[in-house]
């Protein structure tokens, strides 16, 4: 219990330049900018260590859907490669024209093993969201048993701030609560804080890991 209280207080804690009563858009101006702000090294050690942490999820048969890292986002490519490794299905999100409830195909290292060689089938050029798309199978969330998800921000309740397009939110939101899979938000420390502007039809996650561990939040 201490152990949970000390890295309570050291993970969820309000950025310094960041009000409470901010905006989602100041929010995700500010916590872009203190993740594309970190030292290189730092990131570094941090993404080996967020890697190794979510690699505790990792079970044969199972079917774990990531993300495809763009900009300064938490890479995943360890933490794939393990799964794939260790038996498990990887899946990348697929979102498919005029709609929000995702899709999930194959990631490419199912097929070679590298992410060298990774083609996508197209980018998402008319999306603000420029997300490479991957050919395959297409199977939706309730098929799924983990899903790593993105995070822009995150607080102490397991609301998870995104980057706007709704895309995770519907889906989960559309899934039946029995059939979804376990949510897993990955990004690094400094894109946590107290608390967000949660809407009626925002979804908790229910682990958030960082470099400082995984944390896992109480149930609704």
């Amino acid at each position: 219990w201490q152990h949970r209280a000390r890295l309570m207080n050291t993970l969820f804690r309000q950025p310094e330049n960041l009000s409470p009563q901010a905006s989602k858009r100041d929010i995700r101006r500010t916590l872009r900018l203190a993740r594309k702000r970190q030292p290189e090294n730092a990131r570094r050690a941090a993404e080996r260590r967020i890697n190794r942490e979510l690699k505790r999820f990792i079970k044969r048969g199972k079917r774990i859907a990531v993300y495809w890292a763009i900009g300064s986002e938490l890479r995943l490519d360890d933490f794939a490669r393990a799964a794939q490794q260790r038996g498990a299905q990887v899946y990348l999100p697929y979102i498919a024209p005029r709609s929000l409830k995702l899709w999930f195909t194959p990631h490419p290292i199912m097929r070679t093993g590298s992410l060298k060689t990774a083609q996508p089938e197209r980018p998402r050029r008319r999306s603000a969201i420029q997300v490479p798309q991957f050919r395959g199978d297409k199977i939706r969330a309730k098929s799924l048993n983990i899903m790593v998800l993105p995070i822009v921000g995150i607080d102490a309740q397991g609301y998870r701030l995104g980057q706007g397009g709704g895309y995770y939110d519907c889906t989960l939101a559309t899934t039946p609560r029995s059939l979804r899979p376990q949510t897993i938000a990955a990004g690094f420390a400094c894109q946590s804080l107290p608390q967000l502007p949660a809407q009626r039809h925002d979804i908790r996650v229910r682990y958030f890991a960082s470099e400082r561990g995984v944390w896992r939040f109480k149930a609704a």
